[in-house]
């Protein structure tokens, strides 16, 4: 491929992309083949190149790419093909990060489950976020840290294992390539980074990255890859002024986003705002490692997790405590004939005999079920004083609470419910926060939280997680408007559950009841374990299975500009339609997958038409 070539094309295709690639935080999920994410849309969008086609109806046409904006979306999957063609190498090997640090702690992460070291090699200056001493101290990572004048200068030292050289190299796409680099890590400024895998011996670590920006991070922005595709095209130049926002309201969004978090979850604590929801949750985790491991030395943490939960909650406690020796995972059973006052009173009291440091992460409601606990009960299981084996004082736990199916539930104001509990709540900002136009997310505490809200600012910080000036941006427009979205969608969400109760009385709905929704518990999400018959458990649940896919087929063929084939939720117009356990459960224990349906409804649709599909649906199967 010559390099002009490249160029123009990028420039024709830029000049012609579906407005969404750079407006949602996802395209074209009607055709999303999950299985085929991380390479359809670049091999349909290669075989558009070698034709020449840059038209608009075709780009339209190309498939999902990735997995939301966390593992790459069209704009950063075109921008990673473009530096690779240039180079000569796999497009495999080159990714992009909104984060400037995560990079090089993928790699640093990589080298140590397998036990090899790192020499990091840097000109001029680390990245501002970059905390050695925590990166050691806390994430285990071992690694040697080397200031040189210029790429040539490193040599390789065979026994201290991979190289890593961080650039600040302004051109896009020409990287400093040599034989004795392992990894290039691209700085660039307020776009973000590109990591290159230098050498095919290294192909092992590429999936382990792209794990690290799906679990972690997320891949450098649509808008933000805009940018850089700008530049590598020659239709702008990189200048400070491409490094820094370009955002005269930054300060104003900011600040707009803080009082509306603040009013919205009526609390007054610091608000932390990061690049995705998974973001701000690995920041928790990693604050309360830090914290646990200054205050309570030599003490094991357990995080104490839903095993049916959100599969990227779920993949990344288990992840944390894979590369932390004394962190350990708990299965909290919250869903059907598990209780969740029950079970977390049960485990918090095996802590306590343990004398270690108890962590729980809970969804209210749960996913998929849809189920509040007892909340007076939940207060008092969290507010037992409990003994060590040796009759010593056991230290109180902490709540993260995901609270992002009501996001307007206040829970930790004073005078509510968990004020005098340490909690700390998160909410997924692609969901109602920005009704699914940015993946920022959030999180707040109670008054018990400031020093360990401090802790994970650190590590947000550290992290370069921070949300980017755009979404602020986004989210200053969309989160005024949150708690009357919320209204409305519950108002679609009831009529349509009540509907199915009457056409479908057969079927099984997790849904809040009346009582709940009463005490501002109104999600616009629900479950539904469809009828099923056979003569054996295999036949039965062969059938459901088969069942759940011809009502999701049907929604999204018969009204196919309103219904989707996603996890999606919150968002501003249409309906999701999905399947746990093959989805939001894709890293969950086999055995404790949902196979069944989950529907949200926004507050735009064809509620009518929605009725009329499903009563059809129901007519099918009698």
């Amino acid at each position: 491929m010559t390099e002009n070539k490249i160029k123009n094309y990028i420039q024709a295709v830029l000049e012609n992309m579906p407005n969404d690639w750079l407006n949602l935080t996802t395209h074209r999920l009607d055709i999303y083949d999950e299985q085929l994410a991380k390479t359809q849309f670049l091999n349909q969008f290669e075989s558009l190149y070698n034709k020449n086609n840059f038209e608009k109806s075709a780009l339209i046409e190309l498939p999902t790419a990735y997995d939301y904006i966390r593992l790459g979306h069209p704009l950063s999957s075109i921008l990673e093909w473009a530096i690779a063609n240039l180079n000569h190498l796999h497009s495999e090997n080159v990714i992009s990060f909104s984060s400037k640090t995560i990079p090089v702690m993928a790699i640093l992460r990589k080298n140590l489950l397998d036990n090899k070291t790192t020499q990091i090699f840097y000109v001029d200056e680390l990245p501002k976020a970059f905390n050695a001493e925590k990166l050691r101290d806390v994430y285990g990572y071992n690694f040697s840290l080397t200031k040189i004048e210029k790429s040539e200068d490193i040599v390789r030292d065979r026994a201290n294992g991979t190289t890593v050289f961080i650039s600040q190299n302004p051109e896009i796409g020409k990287p400093d390539l040599n034989a004795n680099i392992d990894f290039i890590v691209n700085l660039y400024g307020h776009l973000g980074s590109v990591l290159i895998v230098n050498k095919t011996q290294e192909k092992s670590y590429i999936s382990e990255i792209q794990h690290v920006r799906r679990r972690e991070t997320i891949a450098m922005t649509p808008a933000n890859s805009y940018t850089a595709l700008k530049i590598l095209a020659g239709n702008s130049t990189y200048s400070d002024e491409m490094c820094h926002s370009k955002n005269n309201k930054f300060d104003a969004d900011k600040s707009s986003v803080v009082d509306s978090i603040r009013g919205i979850t009526g609390s007054h604590s610091k608000v932390q705002v990061a690049s995705s929801g998974l973001s701000i949750q690995y920041a928790i985790m990693m604050g309360l490692v830090d914290d646990a491991l200054e205050n309570h030395k030599g003490k094991a943490i357990k995080f104490i997790v839903p095993p049916n939960c959100y599969g990227g909650t779920n993949d990344q406690a288990r992840r944390v405590a894979a590369c932390i020796e004394n962190v350990e995972v708990i299965d909290l059973l919250v869903d059907g004939d598990n209780e969740m006052v029950k079970s977390i009173e049960s485990i918090l009291d095996k802590v306590a005999h343990e004398d270690a440091i108890p962590y729980i992460i809970a969804e209210i409601p749960t996913n998929p079920r849809v189920e509040v606990p007892n909340l007076e009960k939940l207060k008092t299981a969290l507010s037992a004083v409990r003994k060590t084996k040796n009759q010593d004082i056991a230290a109180a736990p902490v709540f993260i609470l995901d609270q992002t199916f009501c996001p307007n539930v206040h829970f930790l104001g004073e005078g509510e419910i968990l004020s005098t509990v340490k909690t700390i709540a998160y909410v997924s900002g692609s969901k109602f926060p920005s009704g699914g136009r940015v993946t920022a997310g959030y999180c707040v505490g109670n008054t018990k939280t400031e020093t360990l809200m401090d802790k994970i600012k650190l590590h947000l910080n550290l992290c370069d997680n921070e949300a980017t000036d755009l979404q602020y941006e986004i989210l200053a427009q969309q989160l005024p408007s949150m708690t009357q979205r919320i209204a409305e969608a519950y108002k679609n969400t009831r009529e349509f559950v009540n509907f199915i109760h009457d056409v479908l009385p057969k079927a099984n709905i997790n849904f809040v009841s009346n009582e709940l929704a009463a005490q501002g518990f109104t999600p616009s999400v629900f479950s539904l374990d469809l009828p099923t018959k056979g003569n054996t458990d295999e036949e039965r649940e062969a059938y459901k299975r088969a069942l759940n896919l011809k009502l999701i087929n049907a929604m999204i063929t018969e009204i196919p500009t309103e219904c989707k084939f996603c996890v999606s939720y919150g968002q501003l117009k249409g309906s999701y339609w999905t399947i746990p356990a093959t989805s939001t459960q894709g890293t969950t224990k086999e055995g404790d997958k949902d196979y069944i349906v989950r529907a949200s409804l926004s507050p735009k649709l064809d509620l009518a038409r929605h009725k009329k599909v499903f009563s059809d649906f129901v007519e099918s199967i009698k």
